[in-house]
């Protein structure tokens, strides 16, 4: 087992706050896995409800309160899992809560679009939400020496970080799974939850990202090749980012007339997805965006590292019209962290802007040599 670094916070949460607990994030990433083990060390009897079931989501969208009673029995603690899927979710949950105060609940599901619509209004004040990404280097960290988790980098690079794709052997397993995974994802959440008809547009806007990852992004360009307007651009890439497959970094300004503000970059969740989605899967030394790879990798680790440990700020990238740039910025407790990353080690000048704009800001390049640093 991959131990989770948010196993001990659900579990503590359960034990003694009188809270509905919401885990999220995409398919995949172990959360069912990751709440059955803390329901095995808590000391209540536990019901396990699938609401992938057609009879399950009935009742539960009933808001009868009565028929889901007979289904939770003399149970202490309910395990919803796929609580998207229910209509009215939060709705249910909350009627479970107010009546039954002594009954535990806590609920699973993989769209935050879908799941923050129907949970967050009924249940103001009522929920602890937990986010769970693919496996983090941290918790690699707590299995394998600093050694270990730079001898597997490659493999960590073309693969990603999904724990079943981890767990297996052969190259062929690895990327078959990651094809139905990258296939289940576009499918199951982002079309039939968004109810879209045009899959394939949905899947070369990905394609297209994927090229992209790393780059400012044009939404017009992006829609001219598509055969889409901007606006319809915009829609499907914040369902895809609310389905938990991509994310945006804007970029850092204080209104100085020599920086670029208005466009994004795009990265993934996890590379195994994107490799999959461009079906190319050679070693990171044979690539020629192992630097674009190299970047999303860093960041979504580094999200991961702030994001368990509450190290709350904003995270941006910096662009002047020059040419100056540095791939992540971090803006916390009222400081400027900028971090330049390159795969091959060597030595690159400070951009000079960014010393003249923003005095007091720190500066840092990251390479294969003190990632681990940066990461853990």
């Amino acid at each position: 087992m991959i131990p989770r670094f948010l196993h001990e916070q659900v579990k503590e949460t359960l034990l003694r706050r009188d809270k509905i607990v919401v885990v999220y994030g995409p398919r995949q990433v172990g959360k069912t896995t990751l709440i059955k083990g803390v329901l095995e060390e808590l000391p209540f009897k536990s019901l396990y409800v699938d609401a992938d079931f057609a009879n399950i989501r009935e009742v539960f969208s009933s808001r009868d309160l009565s028929a889901m009673q007979e289904v939770i029995g003399r149970h202490e603690l309910l395990f919803l899992d796929e609580a998207q899927n229910i209509r009215d979710v939060g709705v249910a949950l909350k009627l479970l809560h107010d009546h039954l105060p002594s009954l535990k609940i806590i609920a699973s599901g993989s769209s935050s679009f879908e799941l923050a619509n129907k949970i967050s209004e009924p249940l103001t004040g009522r929920t602890k939400t937990y986010f769970l990404y693919p496996v983090s280097m941290g918790e690699l960290a707590l299995l394998h020496t600093p050694f270990e988790l730079k001898q597997q980098l490659s493999k960590y690079l073309t693969y990603g970080m999904y724990p079943e794709v981890l767990m297996l052997e052969g190259r062929q397993e690895k990327i078959a799974h990651l094809k139905e995974l990258s296939s289940a994802y576009l499918y199951k959440d982002v079309l039939q939850l968004a109810s879209i008809k045009h899959s394939d547009k949905i899947y070369k806007l990905l394609q297209l990202l994927a090229y992209q990852t790393g780059s400012l992004v044009s939404l017009e360009e992006v829609g001219k090749s598509l055969g889409m307007d901007r606006k319809t651009v915009e829609h499907y890439i914040d369902l895809l980012e609310k389905s938990f497959i991509i994310f945006r970094l804007s970029a850092y300004s204080r209104n100085l007339r020599k920086e670029i503000s208005k466009r994004s970059k795009i990265y993934f969740y996890d590379l195994g997805i994107r490799n999959a989605l461009l079906d190319n899967f050679n070693e990171p030394e044979l690539r020629q965006d192992i630097g674009a790879m190299w970047e999303n990798f860093l960041i979504v680790e580094r999200f991961k590292k702030r994001h368990y440990s509450q190290a709350y700020g904003k995270s941006y990238f910096w662009r002047t019209y020059s040419g100056a740039e540095l791939d992540y910025v971090e803006e916390y407790d009222g400081q400027l962290h900028g971090y330049e990353f390159k795969w091959k080690k060597r030595r690159k000048r400070l951009p000079k802007s960014w010393l003249e704009g923003y005095a007091g800001a720190t500066y840092q390049l990251i390479d294969r040599d003190n990632f681990l640093d940066f990461v853990l």
